[in-house]
């Protein structure tokens, strides 16, 4: 979700990174309500928390603001994870015409709506608790402007993929709210986003396998939820404050990333009188080099230098680019 300045896309300084390699182990498990008796995770290794980052507000786009954790410089990416911003925009505010290429973009809104267009000819409209999922591939210019008068809130996620995908063309998968999966039971409610949580699945499609889930906690109540062995994975906590991991560790609050170290599950507990609402991010690493440049993430120099002259010359995926403008 950034809006590119044109003329930066041809400084050449790329950035290098291999990411991290954080281990797993999963199916999924659901447990609530918290008492003297059940203090314990129901894992042998409870994942714990291994690093803490706390989103900043910074400006991005035009005249949009947005948190961002992953893609930070406390924590540049979590394979195969490369962004994750936490946004707020108000009109005129936006996200005028950027490109993407090598990579995924999940856009989950809170708050407000969002119309992206694409010079493909797509165009729609996401609000409240709806999911636009976007396989950029080998090459997508398009918008993301707020809808309506008030301000827009919600959550993007970029997912690097592999090497043999980063040149796929693109596609949409868009969830409507109504459409999303979902389970509670004892003080829990899950959304699956993508994945499965408390025996039920969602249709997402991830060409980079990933769980998405979105766990709202009230007082008292407690989650235990298994993740796949070898995965990578984060939480981010969108209110309340909540104990992750064990059940001693100190309580942590709205606007922080957490990234979790291997183990069987995460455990997680509200012991405050208010609700705890976080996503549940996992996926599996690619443990490929990572070449980003802006919008373009590939996997090596001499790939991201033949990106910079497809956009440039409107080949290879951008040729729709040479006479596009959102309107």
């Amino acid at each position: 979700m950034r809006a590119i300045n044109h003329k930066l896309l041809f400084n050449r300084e790329p950035l290098t990174s291999r990411a991290n390699d954080i281990r797993v182990r999963v199916p999924t498990l659901i447990r609530n309500i918290m008492s003297e008796s059940d203090q314990a995770s129901s894992f042998d290794r409870p994942r714990l928390v291994v690093k803490k980052v706390q989103g900043k507000p910074q400006h991005e786009g035009d005249g949009a603001v947005v948190r961002r954790c992953i893609g930070s410089r406390e924590l540049k990416t979590l394979d195969p994870f490369l962004m994750l911003d936490d946004f707020s925009v108000t009109p005129p505010a936006g996200f005028p015409d950027h490109p993407h290429r090598g990579f995924e973009t999940v856009t989950y809104m809170f708050q407000g709506g969002i119309t992206h267009q694409d010079f493909a000819g797509h165009k729609g409209t996401i609000g409240p608790g709806d999911v636009q999922w976007m396989t950029a591939g080998r090459g997508i210019i398009h918008s993301e402007m707020p809808a309506g008068e008030g301000t827009s809130k919600g959550l993007q996620l970029w997912i690097n993929l592999s090497s043999r995908d980063k040149m796929i063309e693109p596609r949409y998968q868009e969830l409507l709210s109504e459409d999303i999966k979902r389970a509670e039971g004892d003080g829990v409610e899950v959304r699956i986003i993508a994945g499965e949580s408390m025996g039920v699945r969602s249709p997402v499609y991830t060409r980079t396998p990933t769980m998405y889930l979105d766990f709202t906690l009230e007082p008292r109540a407690q989650v235990h939820q298994s993740i796949p062995e070898s995965w990578n994975s984060f939480v981010y906590i969108i209110e309340g404050k909540g104990v992750f991991g064990i059940p001693n560790s100190s309580p942590v609050a709205a606007h922080h990333v957490l990234v979790l170290g291997p183990g069987d599950g995460l455990s997680v507990w509200n012991r405050s009188s208010d609700t705890l609402r976080f996503v549940l991010v996992a996926g599996q690493p690619l443990n490929e080099p990572v070449y980003q440049h802006g919008p373009f993430v590939m996997n090596t120099q001499a790939e991201i230098d033949r990106t910079l002259e497809d956009y440039h010359y409107s080949r290879n995926g951008f040729e729709m680019a040479r006479n596009w403008r959102s309107q």
